[in-house]
């Protein structure tokens, strides 16, 4: 992976190429596409899917016509205060400005422009949220959310190449980037050329070296991200003066399924289940957020943690598709007494009583919680029988990326944009701040979506520009 200097560009020049298929890459070339460029899509799989088809596929926006018709009161100034106040100012308020500023719209473009269905999830606060803004597809699945883009992006006429792995890019003298070296998977190399060239392929998340040095503490963890994710991106924008940001953030989720890897919704968390460990006790605020509890989980013995929850809980879950699969799969189990739980997490049956009885305390406002979760906004769990599935924490995806614009440009070290090159989503630096405790829930899609629109946007005004 690296850098081809030469002022000529390949025989075949697409005005706008796009390094990545995920839910970035294809709102980029729908964007780019709207707006007047000729657009090709380049991904290294032979399915486009990317980490999204992996996660939940939920896309915080404000402003939205799903949350008018739910009454919901939300406005770009409160959720930025929300991403502010979850990265505790350590993100650049003028990008969270821009990103929430074109989240509401960029949902309704997509609704209203290529078909994509979207509907706001209610019920329960997202931690860090103040306001119902999570919108999802209709199968709550990122997978369907990423298949639904691809339809839209076929029935727009964009060129998807698949099995196209780009190795270099190909760089003029003064920074420009006039095209890219992809390998097929039979070792044929082939040149793309391009007027404008934008990285919509994550971060590093699958990268272990890059992981080690820059998030240690996730290093021997389990990756649920896509393995593409290799910092292609950051490495090529570093041999080219790009200034990388926050290469501490990452979204991690302390709610994977254990050993079957199927990520179990939080929300059991935020409507009044509980996590409890090897010693049947409980740990931490569960209600802080989904992404730093990973490292709380992984610090348990062995770990590992058990999501303990009721029938009220179970049905809720039953709502979204990762939760059935999780059932199908056996992962979920329905226990009948407190002793035969203990028996499974292979605690003592005192300890998990208690734990149990001081739950039901909290949730009547009995006592004060010494991890400073607020019970009483939730019905009292009930039990038995209990539902529990056994869980670990888990890395999902790379925060830190390429510095940016509000105009998606890729910034150099100075301050500087350098000339055609953008970048979205997991590929430029994210709204999180420096950590896993920054994390807002949705903060990745919110960036790929809002970030992709905004870099197809801006590569199309460029092209057309030189083109005219």
């Amino acid at each position: 992976m690296g850098i081809v200097r030469r002022d000529t560009p390949p025989e075949i020049v697409v005005p706008v190429l796009i390094i990545g298929g995920g839910a970035c890459g294809l709102t980029t070339a729908l964007a780019a596409h709207d707006a007047g460029a000729e657009v090709m899509v380049l991904e290294r799989d032979a399915s486009p899917s990317g980490s999204t088809a992996l996660s939940s596929g939920f896309i915080p926006a404000c402003e939205t016509r799903w949350q008018s018709a739910r009454d919901v009161d939300d406005s770009v100034a409160l959720m930025v205060s929300d991403i502010q106040a979850k990265n505790h100012g350590d993100g650049d308020v003028d990008l969270a400005e821009a990103v929430a500023r074109a989240s509401g719209p960029t949902l309704e473009w997509l609704a209203d422009a290529h078909g994509q269905e979207f509907v706001l999830l209610d019920g329960f606060l997202y931690p860090g949220h103040s306001r119902l803004r999570m919108h999802a597809h209709p199968d709550k699945t990122g997978e369907a959310l990423v298949t639904s883009l691809l339809e839209a992006v076929s029935g727009a006429g964009i060129d998807v190449v698949t099995s196209a792995q780009v190795t270099d890019l190909i760089v003029t003298a003064e920074d420009r980037a006039v095209g890219v070296v992809i390998t097929r998977p039979d070792g044929e190399v082939e040149e793309i050329g391009c007027e404008a060239l934008i990285l919509a392929c994550n971060g590093y998340g699958g990268n272990p070296e890059m992981v080690k040095a820059h998030i240690p503490e996730m290093a021997d963890a389990l990756y649920f991200g896509h393995a593409g994710n290799q910092g292609d991106a950051i490495r090529w924008g570093g041999a080219l003066g790009a200034l990388p940001l926050h290469m501490g953030a990452y979204q991690g989720h302390g709610s994977v399924a254990h050993p079957h890897g199927v990520l179990i919704t939080w929300a059991l968390m935020m409507e009044g289940g509980i996590q409890v460990n090897a010693d049947g006790r409980r740990f931490s605020n569960e209600h802080e957020g989904y992404s730093e509890q990973s490292v709380k989980v992984l610090a348990q013995p062995g770990g590992v943690a058990w999501n303990l929850y009721d029938a009220r809980l179970h049905e809720m879950g039953l709502g979204f598709e990762d939760y059935r699969r999780a059932v199908e799969m056996g992962a979920i189990k329905r226990i009948a007494s407190v002793e035969a739980l203990a028996e499974m997490i292979g605690c003592p049956v005192e300890a998990l009583s208690e734990t149990l009885e001081n739950t039901r305390q909290l949730a009547g406002g009995a006592k004060a919680d010494p991890f400073g979760r607020d019970f009483t906004g939730a019905p009292t769990l009930a039990g038995p029988p209990f539902h529990v599935v056994k869980v670990t924490g888990a890395l999902f995806h790379t925060q830190g990326g390429l510095a940016i614009d509000t105009a998606a440009r890729v910034l150099r070290a100075d301050g500087t944009a350098l000339p055609n090159l953008f970048a979205g989503g997991g590929a430029a630096v994210g709204v999180s701040g420096t950590g896993v405790e920054g994390y807002l829930s949705g903060n990745g899609l919110l960036t790929a979506f809002t970030l992709g629109r905004i870099a197809g946007q801006s590569a199309a005004e460029l092209v057309k520009g030189e083109t005219t």
